[in-house]
């Protein structure tokens, strides 16, 4: 996707390493932004070198970093919860951008057959220590063989987002789903902090996804979203980093209020900070 007669909707600068400026550009058609311009993949892994990153560590160094793995537990148990119940015959998982593989231990654990893509080698190797098992690519993998497979705010950061997601159709089994989670730039949280929205990442988040585009651009491969999840933690974690962004503390008080604040306008508003969505062929 180009941004050619694409209408410029914000300029953003990259808050965490480098301090380069970004634009932002509404796709129309798509309901969604796209970041330009997009950094080479052979120069995309300088963008990951930031304290602030800490998907990629096990690290339990601040307060900040305690309060991140103490959620994160939580939510490990709701992701597998989610799957269950979507899944209830364990079969085999494909987590993507598995991280350090919490995930996919859980997973492991509770009966599942689990197998996860990782570009980081920092985090892949933690996770092998747990006994997670990687593949390079999933191009290697063998068409419908997956049960379930997992995009756990992932797919923001794919190069060629329309491959990915015919890779994404190929894999799944007929009877199989599809959990992507990806941040909402249509929340408050987002419109409150604008340019020092921490969701907006860039340029290592390429696509900036509303409800609206994660449907459209699933159905151009025959799969139907079928069902929409908040991820109500995520609005204080970003108001966090966005707090330390514009003024260059964290401001827990107030990153606390303004998460709040957004999952209470998102009872009515139904725009979340973060979405979870359920896919399934159709």
């Amino acid at each position: 996707m180009n941004v050619l007669n694409k209408k410029h909707f914000l300029t953003v600068k990259d808050h965490s390493v480098s301090k380069e400026i970004f634009d932002l550009y509404y796709d129309e058609e798509l309901d969604m932004l796209i970041t330009s311009p997009q950094p080479e993949l052979q120069n995309l892994g300088k963008y990951y070198e930031s304290e602030d990153y800490i998907s990629h560590t096990d690290n339990k160094r601040s307060l900040f970093e305690k309060a991140y793995h103490f959620v994160k537990n939580i939510a490990l148990k709701n992701k597998l919860n989610l799957i269950n119940s979507q899944q209830p015959k364990k079969g085999k998982l494909l987590d993507i951008g598995a991280g350090t593989g919490d995930f996919l231990l859980t997973a492991k654990n509770d009966g599942w057959e689990t197998i996860g893509v990782e570009p980081s080698d920092r985090a892949k190797n933690i996770a092998k220590e747990k006994g997670i098992s990687f593949v390079e690519e999933i191009s290697a993998l063998e068409s419908n063989s997956l049960d379930v497979i997992t995009m756990w705010h992932v797919l923001e950061h794919v190069p060629n987002l329309e491959h990915q997601i015919q890779e994404l159709k190929r894999l799944l089994k007929p009877t199989g789903t599809l959990i992507v989670a990806v941040p909402n730039y249509k929340s408050f949280d987002a419109g409150h902090y604008e340019t020092f929205w921490a969701a907006y990442d860039v340029p290592i988040h390429f696509w900036h996804f509303s409800k609206k585009s994660i449907q459209l651009l699933f159905e151009r491969v025959d799969m139907k979203l079928e069902k929409i999840l908040p991820m109500k933690f995520d609005s204080f974690y970003v108001s966090l980093l966005s707090e330390k962004y514009k003024t260059g503390k964290m401001n827990y008080i107030k990153a606390f209020f303004i998460g709040l604040k957004s999952n209470w306008k998102a009872k009515s508003s139904k725009e979340y900070s973060s979405h979870i969505y359920v896919l399934k062929n159709k």
